[in-house]
């Protein structure tokens, strides 16, 4: 499977279930903003409701890094609604205050590598895309392996920070020293132990 980092992302057009209502979305109207774009296996299941409310009670984080979250499974929008209606403590997403996109014809989740065809689900995959609409980082879990969000918000802090020309040495955390490929003696004469 070739690699969709550094690479325009697929463009996708689909209807989300979103606040009680459906809206038509698709990638260009998430141009000029960063996007963390999510792929879940199926609505009413168990590690899924976990990865999509966590999200969400972080979205504000994004939001102060200009960032949306848009999640997306194989399922009908009905059933996102449905599940958007089911309390949390019943194994719902009631609160999500993101779109969730419905992939029932399974093309955006073939588009961007993460589709199991015998299954016809999505594995965990996650895509970080820039405002010039090319991903700049890939996640994909198999289907019992969660995610974290303070991963994704990392991976996001990165890749803001490298657009700036840097590069985002391991464990980089906002805030910290990025490296200057121009002056990376100096770096690593001061962080390296």
């Amino acid at each position: 499977m070739a690699s969709l980092v550094g690479q325009p992302a697929p463009a996708f057009k689909g209807d989300a279930a979103f606040k009680g209502e459906f809206k038509s979305i698709s990638l260009a109207d998430y141009k000029g903003k960063w996007l963390i774009f999510f792929f879940y296996p199926l609505d009413f299941t168990f590690v899924c409701p976990t990865e999509v409310t966590s999200l969400s009670d972080q979205l504000e984080e994004f939001h102060q890094r200009g960032a949306e979250v848009l999640g997306c499974s194989v399922d009908s929008k009905f059933s996102h609604q449905a599940w958007l209606n089911q309390p949390r403590n019943q194994g719902g997403i009631q609160g999500t205050q993101y779109p969730i996109l419905s992939d029932i014809n399974k093309t955006i989740a073939g588009d961007y590598g993460v589709l199991l065809e015998p299954a016809g689900i999505a594995l965990r995959g996650l895509f970080l895309i820039d405002p010039d609409g090319v991903v700049q980082a890939a996640m994909v879990n198999n289907l019992p392996i969660g995610r974290s969000t303070a991963e994704v918000l990392r991976l996001l802090d990165a890749a803001q920070e490298a657009k700036k020309g840097v590069v985002c040495p391991m464990n980089y955390q906002k805030g910290k020293e990025s490296i200057n490929p121009k002056q990376a003696k100096d770096w690593f004469a001061k962080n390296a132990k």
